[in-house]
């Protein structure tokens, strides 16, 4: 009985081997697509994590802002200020002392005041003695710069020039009361917005880090809980109130835009262009400065017009509103 050979031995020639790898050719290319792959994806993927900072973001605003009408519907219809006035003995003065919802604190700011209305307390011990207390609960922090958490030199910076100024100048507040009833247009007037605190008033290049317990001008998020209106004037208050202090603004970081709450509750990316704002050739937010396109306040006013600040009280007149 004769077996079957192999074709290659009836033909005459050896087997050949099988090849099991890579030619050096084949791994470059390989290598060369992976690496187009991955320059492909890196940015999507930052854009992707960025987008989702600021989806956090809006939805902590939008979730903080809810406390503010609950505080001027427990309050006859008044506005909660920026902070409240500082009255005489300072912290030893109970009168100083606010309920934050889980304790008393001297003289709270507006967030802390409105995480209270909604049962998002802002200090897990909060304090009758301390200025300066960092922000413990997430909700309050912005995740784009999450150690921008000191109450003074914070991430979020509330409308305060119009909706509730409560600093105190010759025994007259800056803008206090505000009852609810002025605000003409709650779905077009900014509540709180992310802001970059008094460095918005200072050029890019002489700008510095955060410093949580800084007061430094320059500082980006120095007495950043205060947001000023696009366009000032030079008898209406701005930064932190002291002398020589540059005015704050919004703080475009979410991919060259800000997170913006408005007075209905509804939260918005917006750049600052559109908010109002406008900016020197050194990036600085103009102050008094004239240009051709000038800043607008129609979106801070509460009545959908470029409405001036109101007047700080040395400078008013005799029966001048406030």
């Amino acid at each position: 009985m004769h077996t079957q050979r192999p074709i290659a031995v009836l033909l005459g020639r050896k087997s050949e081997t099988r090849r099991t790898g890579f030619t050096l050719v084949e791994l470059l290319v390989v290598v060369s697509i992976i690496a187009i792959l991955i320059s492909v994806l890196l940015p999507s993927l930052s854009r992707a994590r960025k987008q989702a900072k600021s989806l956090l973001c809006l939805s902590n605003q939008r979730q903080l802002a809810q406390g503010w009408h609950m505080y001027a519907s427990d309050n006859n219809d008044i506005a909660l200020p920026g902070r409240f006035a500082k009255l005489s003995g300072g912290t030893s003065n109970p009168a100083n002392w606010f309920d934050v919802g889980n304790g008393k604190k001297y003289r709270p700011r507006w967030v802390a005041t409105m995480g209270k209305q909604v049962g998002v307390f802002a200090f897990n011990q909060p304090s009758t003695t301390d200025d300066r207390q960092d922000y413990d609960s997430k909700v309050y922090a912005c995740p784009a710069v999450p150690t921008w958490i000191d109450e003074r030199n914070y991430a979020y910076g509330y409308n305060h020039q119009f909706l509730g100024n409560g600093r105190m100048t010759e025994d007259q507040f800056h803008n206090f009361p505000v009852n609810l009833t002025k605000i003409r247009s709650l779905a077009g007037t900014v509540l709180g917005a992310d802001c970059l605190g008094t460095a918005a008033g200072v050029a890019q290049h002489e700008r510095k880090s955060y410093n949580n317990s800084g007061t430094d001008f320059a500082e980006m998020g120095n007495h950043g809980w205060t947001l000023d209106p696009p366009r000032l004037t030079s008898v209406s208050d701005r930064g932190t109130g002291d002398d020589g202090s540059p005015r704050t603004g919004v703080d475009p970081r979410h991919q060259k835009r800000a997170n913006v709450v408005f007075c209905d509750g509804h939260a918005e990316t917006m750049t600052p262009e559109r908010l109002g704002y406008r900016y020197r050739e050194d990036g600085a937010a103009i102050d008094l400065e004239t240009v051709d396109d000038m800043p607008n306040n129609s979106l801070f006013s509460g009545n959908a017009r470029n409405d001036d600040p109101p007047v700080l009280p040395q400078f008013r007149n005799p029966g001048d509103p406030t």
